[in-house]
């Protein structure tokens, strides 16, 4: 395999991890559908992930989880499963994507997929406890579609326009981070203004 296309693969299953931390099904799903039309070639093991048994446990494991994610309380109880469950799928993904480049080796892929979707559930399961209390849960289904429609536009151009699915990536990354420090913000104002308020009363 040539650099460019080392590259490519690369950049492919970075993509791919990324829309595993926001919904685990997607990338799989995205991924088995078209290797089952030949668009996609899965090498090795992974190739499992085309057979008809797979796409089925995987579709149907989908929409549990697109119906759960969007009921407050339980999309929480879904972010917990997902600690394992993202990253294990961004483990697949990213593996799935660099299996035909030689000189990678597996674990090394693995534990990149492992930390790319970790992430990436990490920040998004800490946003949405912050969402249930400023709005009373109400946001959550919009938030749970957004991270959906992300997952589906970063695993097509993952697929189909690698570079690009780099790109949306970094920009997600960014946003990640900045609704994180608006997060810490938040629980330090509305926390460290409760603990402080005793000793205000004291004195």
């Amino acid at each position: 395999m040539g650099a460019f296309a080392a590259l490519t693969q690369v950049c492919s299953a970075l993509g791919l991890s990324s829309a595993a931390g926001l919904n685990a099904y997607i990338p799989l799903l995205a991924i088995g559908i078209l290797g089952r039309l030949g668009i996609v070639h899965l090498d090795g093991p992974y190739a499992m992930l085309s057979t008809w048994t797979v796409l089925i446990v995987l579709g149907v494991l989908a929409a549990i989880d697109f119906v759960a994610d969007k009921v407050p309380a339980v999309d929480h109880a879904m972010h917990a499963i997902g600690i394992v469950v993202n990253p294990l799928a961004g483990a697949i993904v990213f593996g799935s994507q660099t299996h035909a480049i030689g000189n990678v080796p597996a674990a090394l892929s693995l534990a990149a997929g492992l930390i790319v979707a970790g992430g990436f559930h990490a920040t998004r399961a800490a946003v949405r406890p912050v969402s249930t209390a400023t709005t009373g849960g109400i946001a959550n289904p919009f938030l749970s579609l957004l991270e959906d429609g992300t997952a589906l536009v970063l695993s097509l151009l993952a697929v189909f326009v690698p570079i690009l699915a780099v790109v949306l990536m970094v920009i997600l990354v960014f946003a990640l981070f900045k609704s994180w420090r608006a997060i810490r913000t938040f629980l330090a104002r509305k926390f460290g203004g409760k603990a402080r308020q005793p000793a205000a009363t004291s004195v």
